[in-house]
């Protein structure tokens, strides 16, 4: 690999969407081919690779790529040794230890040898151990949540709603790791300061659009007499925008409100006085 250039592992799978629209969203343009595994990216200098995330997260370990998106769930299987410079929220989940009810006794499971199947097997086997629990670990390539009951007595998974578990008579025991799709550097890569400098750069760009997704812009018009009832209800990232209105009709206030919000302030501050609110979705945002 060149290294005058930044390599960046992209990962396939349920992952995928979500991280290439993260990065559209930032403005870095992603052109991947029907069958080609080295998507085109609008980052100056970076090539791209596509790879499954458990690789991404060997491939960082291993210093062979600068920067790649992965599942914190991996990188705590495989113990890589890199940097997590981003925590994109993106396709959360939970790995939990789940049996069927009837193998439950009073909501525990049975004092016996019992089959633990997973595809996470350190994960698995320091939860054994940290349980005291008298298990043989049996390696799952997918599809876990079906093995319950004649070829396993208990699995350790990932899951986001539980559904899955719910449709195979299985319920969660003990959570083991919440995970989500992050944004992890090598460590050679952290410790060049023209790499670190690009890398932070990359993470600023993708920040701005998460904090974008969590706030909305919110204006409105308010009397001079109801400007300060209106300000005590708005809260904003720092302080409002505040400008006069003609003809000294009173105020234009605007501010980036948090979206979960949204539905208590359009009221609130109706009633303190707002008038004309208008809410307007934002793209980004750079503190």
């Amino acid at each position: 690999m060149n290294q005058d250039t930044f390599s960046i592992a992209l990962p396939t799978g349920r992952m995928q969407a979500p991280v290439l629209e993260l990065l559209r969203d930032a403005g870095i343009a992603v052109e991947v081919g029907p069958r080609g595994y080295r998507p085109r990216i609008g980052l100056q200098g970076f090539t791209a690779k596509l790879l499954k995330p458990q690789n991404i997260a060997r491939m960082l370990a291993n210093g062979t790529r600068d920067l790649g998106f992965t599942g914190a769930d991996w990188i705590a299987e495989l113990a890589c040794d890199c940097v997590e410079v981003l925590d994109t929220g993106l396709e959360p989940v939970r790995l939990v230890a789940a049996a069927p009810q009837a193998l439950l006794c009073e909501g525990a499971l049975p004092r016996r040898r019992l089959r633990v199947a997973s595809e996470f097997e350190r994960l698995t086997l320091a939860w054994i151990q940290k349980r005291a629990i008298d298990a043989s670990f049996v390696r799952s390539f997918g599809t876990t949540e079906v093995l319950p009951p004649e070829d396993a007595d208990v699995i350790v998974d990932l899951v986001s709603t539980g559904a899955t578990l719910r449709a195979n008579g299985l319920v969660p025991l003990d959570e083991v790791l919440a995970s989500s799709t992050r944004l992890y550097a090598s460590r050679a890569a952290m410790q060049d300061a023209t790499k670190r400098a690009r890398i932070e750069e990359v993470t600023l760009l993708l920040r701005s659009v998460l904090d974008a997704r969590q706030r909305v812009m919110l204006e409105l018009n308010v009397a001079s007499d109801q400007l300060e009832a209106v300000l005590e209800g708005l809260p904003s990232m720092r302080e409002p925008t505040i400008a006069h209105l003609a003809h000294g009709a009173g105020f234009a206030v605007r501010a980036a409100v948090p979206r979960s919000q949204l539905p208590h302030l359009l009221v609130e501050l109706k009633r303190r006085g707002g008038s004309d609110l208008v809410v307007t979705p934002l793209s980004q945002i750079v503190a």
